[in-house]
């Protein structure tokens, strides 16, 4: 007898974090509408077209030094040059330049047409003749020494950023250089969260016996909030399947993205994996990593769901691991910005068993020999305090096994999610 729909349940296969991010990337599109904001906006979005420069930088041919600006082919040794004026950032000297004589001139100043070159002050003997500045130059210069041509930065038409590129600050200063006051850029995505359990209180309240605190959906929210994303945050639910049911709903029309944690381990004593076989095409895998095996993705009409283990440190793993570069590749984004893998000698012997690439809590440091790291006591993947107190992932590969101390490990620095 075929089993009844909501309970539907794929044998689970253990994938290795590649192989599951890969077959998510392969499933996502970018989010298409755009918008322009203003610069005070743009920090942390994603570009939704090509950033192309309308002038050149510099605008101008000017003086990368304080000096004289003169004509190299002028300078002879022994015969003076005649100062005729002066050029200051933002006063272009105008006038023409005879032969024979020079103009003193500041650092960003227009370069006099007719000039050259710029030679600096501290290369010239300044001397009076008959109330006239002259300066004796007692070495060669070269033709263009010390100056800066129009459009050796960035030319006219040239193109400074590509489409999904995420705004930094200093690329905020870049695009106010070149005269932009808004760019056009993705929308944010929309990303809904929440926390199911009859066991969990929200902060602030009296614990009591057999209960614990919601913790799983503020690190979630902060962990979003870093990527640039919109969050939804539909609360804290009771173990009720109407009341789940409901909020599966809400995420289903007001956003782009569902994480959930816990209910999708077989055998969990809730309603999340049932509601989801109701309601989407969901896939519950393995991943052979540790913490955080358990793990589902899929879509919910036209929300993305990711469900994420229940145990804190193995939500934090998957999401930071698993679930951030398909959110990026969502938002828009095309650079992947996890850091890479660095090489350290742990201090201390590590445990593991073989069949899951372990994600260790560490804390990295720069010794006189080298990169170094150790690990931050009890691995368990309910302690958030080992998450909260490391740097760094120490990254043990699937068939490894335990290590003793002295061993040249592989860590991963946290990304911005976590730092």
């Amino acid at each position: 007898m075929p089993m009844p729909q909501h309970e539907k349940i794929q044998t689970p296969k253990m994938l290795s974090a590649e192989q599951a991010i890969q077959q998510m990337l392969a499933q996502v599109l970018p989010v298409q509408q755009q918008e322009a904001v203003t610069l005070s906006k743009a920090l942390d979005r994603v570009l939704a077209e090509p950033v192309c420069s309308t002038i050149n930088v510099p605008g101008y041919d000017n003086a990368a030094m304080d000096g004289y600006a003169l004509r190299a082919a002028e300078v002879k040794p022994g015969q003076p040059l005649l100062v005729v004026g002066v050029a200051l950032a933002g006063h272009a000297f105008t006038d023409s330049v005879p032969a024979g004589c020079c103009v003193r001139i500041t650092t960003g100043a227009v370069l006099p047409s007719g000039l050259d070159t710029v030679v600096m002050q501290e290369q010239v003997e300044l001397t009076e003749i008959e109330h006239k500045q002259t300066i004796l130059c007692q070495f060669q210069p070269s033709v263009a020494e010390h100056v800066r041509r129009a459009g050796e930065d960035i030319a006219e038409g040239q193109q400074v950023f590509a489409a999904g590129h995420k705004v930094r600050p200093a690329d905020l200063g870049l695009l106010a250089s070149l005269g932009f006051a808004s760019i056009k850029v993705k929308r944010r995505l929309k990303v809904a969260i929440f926390s199911t359990g009859d066991e969990l209180l929200p902060p602030g309240q009296q614990l009591v016996p057999g209960h614990i605190y919601d913790s799983n959906r503020f690190v979630m929210a902060a962990m979003l909030q870093r990527l640039g994303v919109e969050v939804v945050d539909l609360g804290l639910l009771p173990d009720d399947l109407a009341a789940i049911e409901q909020a599966f709903g809400k995420a289903m029309t007001q956003a782009d993205v569902l994480i959930t944690s816990a209910g999708v381990s077989v055998g969990e004593a809730d309603y999340t994996r049932k509601i989801l076989n109701k309601l989407g095409q969901i896939n519950f895998w393995q991943v052979a990593i540790k913490p955080g095996k358990p793990f589902a993705f899929g879509k919910l009409n036209n929300c993305w769901f990711f469900g994420l283990p229940g145990n804190p440190v193995a939500a934090v793993v998957t999401l930071e691991q698993l679930v951030q570069p398909v959110l990026r590749k969502l938002s828009g984004e095309l650079a992947d910005n996890t850091p890479a893998l660095l090489q350290a000698v742990c201090n201390e012997p590590l445990k593991k068993q073989p069949g899951r690439a372990d994600y260790q809590r560490g804390w990295c440091w720069q010794g006189e020999d080298g990169l170094n790291v150790k690990t931050l006591g009890s691995q368990s993947s309910g302690m958030l305090s080992s998450i909260a107190n490391a740097n760094c992932y120490i990254v043990l590969e699937r068939e490894s096994g335990s290590l003793p101390a002295g061993e040249r490990v592989s860590i991963l620095p946290f990304s911005d999610l976590l730092r």
